[in-house]
């Protein structure tokens, strides 16, 4: 009986640690591109007074916001499956995917799980997506609010 399988230490815990951080990188980095990238963009489209008068352009804005920051979650999540199904804790990509978007969402069906060796990894992409998620949030309720209020007010038309 090792160390680990007694409760002691298990240097498994290290690598699965490494994994996580790297991918939490991963996902921070493609996050704020694409929050920077969407920013520019209504930085642009602000930059001309008319392109948001109408109630759907505004609504078109917010909505194309919403699409793209999905994008982003889809393709964090993939960087995770992408992990999952290389080093094996699950049996395809598909499998991966799958496991990982329940899991980056914390909806977690339980229908796929990790192997016990593997487990730690989930609960950290959990972690990942909530943070993720709600960063997500903030940017559409302020985006949401400069385009609908401050445009509803008067400010800065003109």
């Amino acid at each position: 009986m090792s160390a680990a399988d007694r409760g002691g230490y298990n240097p498994r815990v290290l690598l699965h640690f490494a994994y996580a951080t790297a991918l939490v990188f991963g996902t921070v980095f493609i996050h704020a591109g694409c929050t920077a990238a969407v920013l520019g963009w209504l930085h642009s489209i602000a930059a001309h007074h008319w392109a948001l008068r109408s109630y759907w352009a505004r609504s078109a804005v917010v909505g194309a916001l919403v699409f793209l920051m999905s994008l982003a979650a889809f393709l964090e999540s993939t960087l995770w499956a992408g992990l999952y199904a290389m080093v094996g804790a699950l049996p395809t990509f598909e499998e991966a995917l799958y496991f990982s978007l329940v899991t980056f969402t914390t909806l977690g069906y339980g229908d796929v799980v990790l192997h016990e060796q593997w487990r730690m990894l989930g609960a950290f992409q959990a972690a990942n997506g909530i943070l993720m998620f709600g960063w997500t949030t903030a940017l559409i309720v302020a985006v949401a609010q400069r385009v609908f209020l401050h445009r509803a007010s008067g400010a800065g038309a003109g």
